[in-house]
């Protein structure tokens, strides 16, 4: 019998062994070079922590708001294409595990399983993602289908105006199912003699055209909030807040779509003085360890999402994977804090990190 999982990172190496090769590479790959997928994860490993001492911290409280709803930490699920790859409950099986977790799912737009299903599956908080297609009756038709379902926010994926160049998945000639949510609204063929199906069906369907000036139109579908994901700059966040979004997420896209951009830790700390907590600011990209939750929230993110993680959880052991994955980030989120004297997450302060560049000037 196989040793059990005793950190996220092992769950990839197990998601490996459990999927096809096409199907794994699909979920770990990043775009072209993936100096970005690797730095994403290695950037959180430069930034140090700066715990303090005899600090009461017998009773440690993860509890947080995000657009006034409560979760039970501050580690939600990040928006991820096609779960039943994974695993053959797919959404349904991480819907219920981000439920009784306490936490919120974000459907992907690209899910194989739809709106109405995911929301008819268990009661609980969560979010719609949003990709703008050339026939944008169709994004329209998903935002209204998403609210009347009891989702409780957009999430418009700003950064996929063309898709990126993922090797991989070219090399495998990767094949995907049907795409539940666009069914008899679409009908695409996904030609894979050229390399992805993926890349073939993007150039199909992503509106390159979609800018700042179309934004008052999804907000006009909609009374629910709207939050922009893919912001790495400080100018893009201006833009989004003077665009009247909720709030903002920090994102590369889990390094899948222009190599070399900054990972996200590094990006975040730029948004979030330019934000200067005008709308909350969440982080999406590297979380692999409940410290590196930490560093974000010190950072000034409000909640970080979880990808990659995620799917290995559901690929292994199904919804009880998601769920331990999640109580693996919680549980070292909690010692973190614990150890670094902090018992609330609003205690987690920029103070308590210190980036590459900080301890370099520190020796001079």
């Amino acid at each position: 019998m196989a040793a059990e999982p005793v950190n996220v990172n092992e769950f990839s190496a197990l998601a490996r062994n459990a999927l096809p090769k096409m199907i794994y590479d699909f979920y770990a790959g990043g775009a072209e070079d993936e100096w970005t997928l690797r730095e994403n994860v290695a950037a959180f490993q430069r930034i140090r922590l700066r715990p303090r001492v005899l600090v009461d911290v017998s009773n440690v409280d993860l509890s947080t708001t995000i657009l006034g709803f409560k979760i039970s930490a501050p580690i939600m699920i990040a928006p991820t294409a096609m779960h039943k790859l994974a695993h053959p409950e797919g959404e349904l099986a991480t819907a219920r595990a981000a439920a009784a977790a306490g936490t919120i799912m974000v459907l992907s737009f690209s899910a194989t399983s739809t709106v109405e299903e995911v929301a008819a599956t268990c009661d609980a908080v969560r979010f719609f993602q949003l990709y703008v297609y050339k026939n944008r009756s169709i994004s329209a038709v998903l935002v209204r289908r998403a609210e009347r379902a009891g989702y409780k926010a957009i999430v418009l994926t700003a950064d996929t105006p063309k898709l990126g160049h993922r090797e991989a998945d070219i090399r495998n000639r990767l094949v995907v199912p049907s795409l539940k949510n666009l069914e008899g609204l679409l009908s695409i063929n996904m030609d894979t003699e050229e390399g992805s199906g993926l890349a073939s069906y993007a150039s199909q369907t992503l509106d390159s055209s979609f800018s700042w000036k179309d934004i008052k139109w999804l907000q006009s579908l909609t009374s629910l909030p709207i939050l922009i994901k893919g912001i790495l700059t400080a100018e893009d966040a201006e833009l989004a807040i003077q665009a009247g979004f909720a709030g903002i997420i920090v994102s590369n896209h889990g390094a899948r779509q222009l190599d070399f951009v900054s990972s996200t830790i590094v990006a975040l700390e730029e948004v979030t003085k330019a934000v200067r907590g005008r709308v909350p600011v969440l982080f999406d990209g590297g979380i692999r360890r409940g410290t590196d939750v930490f560093k974000a929230l010190a950072i000034g993110a409000q909640a970080v999402l979880v990808g990659r993680p995620i799917i290995y959880g559901l690929a292994v052991k199904g919804e009880s994977g998601v769920k331990k994955v999640l109580e693996m980030l919680q549980d070292e989120l909690e010692l973190a804090m614990s150890l670094s004297g902090c018992c609330r997450v609003e205690d987690i302060t920029r103070s308590y990190v210190q980036t590459e560049n900080e301890i370099i000037r520190s020796m001079l």
